[in-house]
């Protein structure tokens, strides 16, 4: 009884009518890491420091003064954000064992209103890849490829030996995050997005990702990629616990000063959302080479609910989209190139014996923390960045970086309210195909839909949309106005609506685990 109910209800309410206790919560998810731990969604979990916020929730629980309502909800982190006290790794050799003395200003707020860290997840290294299979620690498994839904499809059901080939990638650079979600481990987990790093995974795990609007959400304490780019990314299973954590997380930090200066008013979403008065565009260059059948017959789909509900459909052009791409990799490997040369092995994480001298300490250092991947990207960056190649490739880039970004004004300005695009080529490929092609080939292909947005720093949401041929989630994606998320999740919570996903049927955890599963939909928090 009591393991179903806290499913049933919505979790806040459960909590707030003393249904479950934030201990019992706590521990449900600590037992589901453990019999998940084939997924590698987590590389460090925190379960005595967890249980003990679990154990301080209760108390205000007691007292009937809840912080709010995230208080006593798990959740996880990706293990690019700072967390006092507990290992940051970025999934690298360079900072194994690195524990920073202070929280992310993201991971400070969501502790501050209760939430209960479990712990820290699993991603490429330092957040560069599109296939959360490039860091240290291991490849991150889709949930999915153990669902019902994903078997019943599979051709080989006889041979038990192919179910441990034929498993499929989350996507990244946040996989950890969006497998802990799909695998119902925690409530909501933070990722970050550079290029698509929290859309591409929440497509292809069957969750919700957003990305908020550059400078919504304060950058401190996050590990950096690329400055100009990175945001913290939002991963829950619904539309409306998007909302919740994007209330607690947005706003000023004097500590970010390229945070909004204004205070922040969390919002929430209207029961019963309208869409009837808005003008969806859908950008022509977006049917990409590439782009699988099922997913433009979905995109066509989903324009069509809009049309059905009276909303204005209309195609629209973003004309430099084709150059993005290049674009993107010059300037996020110039700033990576930039941002990497802090790890010299002389103030914190990774040091190599070598010492003959401090120019080949340093050297070796990077050698031996760094992947064949970070390693090529600070490569190129540092060439796009030598003075003979500034004016080329720098400043053109940054050029092209500004059309793209007033391709998106100009739509915005003649009237679209909200873009729809796919969020990703295809759905999850299994693990043997993807480690065919390398990590630059693939997250130029991957990242081909979602990077525009980073480089206008616009808000966009990955929205589970339907399962494909075989049995894997298809997520499309919404790109609204700067500073327009209101906007911009009414109408995600709107789609959500008309779409009704299908909930994933984990089979073997729920031998273990009884009848948790059954209620995924309720275990909202919101």
């Amino acid at each position: 009884g009591m393991r179903q109910l806290v499913w049933r209800f919505q979790v806040s309410s459960a909590l707030k009518e003393g249904h479950v206790t934030p201990t019992e919560l706590c521990q449900r998810c600590l037992a589901l890491i453990k019999s998940t731990r084939f997924l590698n969604a987590y590389i460090t979990v925190a379960e005595e420091a967890a249980l003990k916020q679990a154990e301080e929730s209760e108390k205000r629980y007691k007292r009937g003064q809840p912080l709010g309502v995230l208080d006593g909800i798990p959740i996880a982190v990706k293990d690019n954000f700072n967390t006092a006290g507990i290992e940051t790794t970025c999934a690298s050799n360079m900072l194994k064992g690195y524990i920073s003395p202070y929280n992310a200003t993201v991971v400070q707020k969501l502790l501050d209103q209760g939430a209960v860290l479990l712990g820290k997840t699993n991603l490429d290294e330092f957040a560069m890849g599109s296939g959360s299979t490039d860091g240290v620690f291991g490849p991150v498994r889709n949930p999915w490829s153990y669902s019902r839904q994903y078997k019943e499809k599979s051709v080989s059901k006889s041979h038990s030996e192919d179910e441990e080939s034929n498993w499929v990638i989350t996507g990244g650079s946040s996989g950890g995050s969006a497998a802990a979600v799909s695998s119902f481990t925690c409530f909501a987990a933070l990722g970050s997005d550079t290029g698509g790093s929290t859309r591409n995974p929440a497509a292809h795990c069957g969750v919700v990702g957003l990305k908020p609007t550059y400078g919504l959400i304060s950058r401190h304490g996050l590990i950096p990629l690329v400055n100009s780019m990175d945001v913290p990314g939002i991963l829950t299973r619904c539309v409306d616990d998007a909302a919740v954590v994007l209330g607690s997380l947005a706003g000023h930090d004097p500590k970010d000063s390229t945070t909004i200066q204004d205070n922040f008013k969390p919002f929430e979403l209207p029961s019963l959302p309208d869409v009837s008065k808005l003008s969806i565009g859908i950008p022509k260059e977006y049917h990409a080479p590439g782009l699988s059948s099922e997913i433009l017959a979905l995109w066509s789909k989903a324009a069509d609910l809009f049309k059905n509900a009276g909303a204005k459909v209309i195609e629209v052009s973003l004309p430099h989209t084709r150059y993005s791409i290049v674009c993107y990799h010059v300037l996020c490997t110039a700033e990576v190139a930039s941002n990497m040369a802090r790890f010299d092995g002389l103030e914190y994480g990774h040091r190599s014996d070598m010492n003959k001298s401090t120019e080949s300490m340093y050297a070796a250092t990077r050698r031996e923390g760094f992947n064949d991947v970070v390693r090529g990207r600070i490569l190129s960056g540092n060439y796009f960045l030598l003075k003979q190649n500034y004016e080329n490739y720098f400043i053109k880039a940054q050029r092209v970086r500004r059309l793209i970004a007033n391709d998106f004004l100009k739509v915005f300005g003649g009237g679209v309210d909200i873009l729809l695009t796919p969020t990703t080529l295809s759905d999850a490929v299994p693990y043997r195909e993807f480690i065919k092609e390398d990590n630059r080939t693939r997250s130029a292909q991957d990242d081909i839909l979602t990077q525009a947005a980073n480089m206008a720093g616009l808000p966009a949401i990955n929205v589970p949309t339907a399962l494909s041929e075989r049995g894997l989630p298809i997520g499309l994606q919404f790109i609204g106005r700067s500073f327009q998320e209101k906007q911009l999740l009414t109408v995600a919570k709107w789609f959500e609506k008309q779409v009704k996903f299908p909930m994933i049927q984990l089979e073997e955890v729920k031998r273990h685990n009884h009848d948790v599963f059954q209620h995924q939909k309720s275990a909202s928090f919101s």
